[in-house]
């Protein structure tokens, strides 16, 4: 990665889910994730077997939809693909809390270690910020921004829940540039999968593509990437070590 190439960066993107924040198992979380989800739905209980019907209906959707690089709405998606059984008037105008509580089943989110300190410290250095992220829920990515006190830091957030269009294709990386009014080759993203991150990055002609590998987490199985990153970082805050004080325009010698 040369000198030249993160000399023209004005704007620095993240993804959130892996990157920026993650989710650890919480059985306060969990448990009151599955009572929420009876309640939305009208049930007493359910069993082992019908939440499992439902997390392989999930896994065939996203399967579906990474396939296609297509994001359906929330309601599309529960009432066609996860409870299509289920009165389509009943499901449909809870989906949004239905998909928030059917990610706490897996735990709460917490931040990546060292997150904050480097998004401070970026911003303060006088780069734009913003998250590009696929998500299938409208509500999850911002309540947790919300509570983690970060929504000051980021000018642009760009969902695939919201542009129906997923990573790798460009267009979620593309409509973040336009969103911050920022020539693409003048931006940098930081992600932490290959075939979805970086490539789409690319394809959308972001100046750089750097992959985070947090140190202890496993890595994801990816076959055959065929694109290499321009820097892989082991902790976020090794972007200080990259991304100096940007010189503000008409300073430069």
């Amino acid at each position: 990665m040369s000198r030249t190439a993160v000399g023209v960066i004005d704007a620095i993107l993240f993804d959130m889910n892996g990157t920026l924040r993650r989710r650890e198992p919480h059985e306060p979380t969990q448990h009151a994730a599955i009572t929420r989800m009876l309640d939305l739905l009208g049930m007493d209980d359910a069993s082992e077997a019908f939440w499992d019907e439902l997390a392989h209906r999930q896994k065939l959707y996203g399967r579906w939809a990474q396939h296609h690089m297509i994001q359906l709405t929330e309601e599309e998606i529960w009432t066609s693909w996860i409870l299509p059984e289920f009165s389509p008037e009943k499901v449909g105008p809870v989906a949004a809390e239905l998909t928030l509580a059917w990610n706490e089943r897996k735990g709460r989110i917490v931040p990546r270690l060292g997150a904050e300190q480097t998004i401070v410290e970026l911003r303060r250095r006088g780069y734009r910020l913003g998250v590009i992220s696929n998500s299938w829920s409208t509500l999850d990515i911002p309540r947790s921004m919300e509570t983690f006190g970060w929504k000051e830091y980021f000018e642009v957030v760009i969902l695939s829940s919201e542009i129906k269009s997923r990573k790798p294709a460009p267009e979620p990386f593309l409509e973040a540039a336009r969103a911050l009014g920022v020539i693409p080759g003048y931006c940098a993203y930081i992600g932490n999968r290959v075939s979805k991150d970086l490539i789409g990055c690319k394809r959308a002609g972001f100046a750089l593509g750097i992959i985070f590998e947090p140190s202890g987490d496993p890595r994801p199985n990816e076959q055959g990437p065929t694109i290499q990153p321009d820097k892989v970082i082991h902790s976020l805050q090794d972007l200080l070590e990259i991304f100096p004080q940007r010189t503000p325009m008409g300073d430069e010698e």
